[in-house]
């Protein structure tokens, strides 16, 4: 008598059939562990809420990743900013330096012409108010044309008082 396997083919000798019947019994068993899988709903559940929270994790640690690459470019946009604004404000610090030289020494200059004008015109007035001058007065007036310092200074002082006033009035009155 003649046995038959599942897939249709016949044995031909008891070996063989022993062969076939362990193959068949593997088959089983796997099929068998393959349905306890699937009926084992907790076990599922479980796997399925591990494989969860492993998905979670990693998305935190790319969120986190994403939020510290965010918050280091908006650190480096800002400390451009800064420099740039830093560089502005220099720029403007010395233009404005240079305005104020520039103001400075035209002061200075207008301010030596009217001290020398204020000179020459001391010492002319000086020159012809000598004859005019009693005599008890001629003394002091010969001394101060000898050293004329202390009257250049007053001189000087005047003119510079003339010109701040002439600058501050022009600043004032725009």
């Amino acid at each position: 008598m003649t046995h038959r396997t599942p897939h249709g083919s016949g044995a031909k000798g008891p070996d063989e059939l022993r062969q076939q019947i362990e193959q068949t019994r593997h088959q089983l068993g796997d099929t068998v562990a393959q349905l306890m899988e699937k009926a084992d709903v907790k076990g599922r559940a479980r796997a399925r809420a591990a494989d969860l929270r492993d998905k979670a994790g990693a998305m935190t640690v790319q969120l986190r990743a994403s939020a510290a690459h965010a918050g280091h470019d908006m650190q480096g946009k800002a400390a451009r900013a800064g420099h740039a604004m830093q560089g502005t404000a220099a720029k403007a610090g010395h233009a404005v330096q240079g305005s104020a030289v520039k103001a400075g020494h035209a002061v200075q200059g207008s301010a030596v012409k009217a001290g020398h004008a204020v000179q020459g015109r001391a010492a002319d007035a000086g020159h012809s108010l000598e004859g005019s001058v009693p005599q008890p007065l001629r003394g002091a007036l010969r001394r101060g044309m000898r050293h004329p310092g202390p009257i250049i200074a007053v001189g000087v002082l005047g003119a510079a008082a003339v010109a701040a006033g002439i600058a501050w009035r022009r600043q004032h009155h725009r």
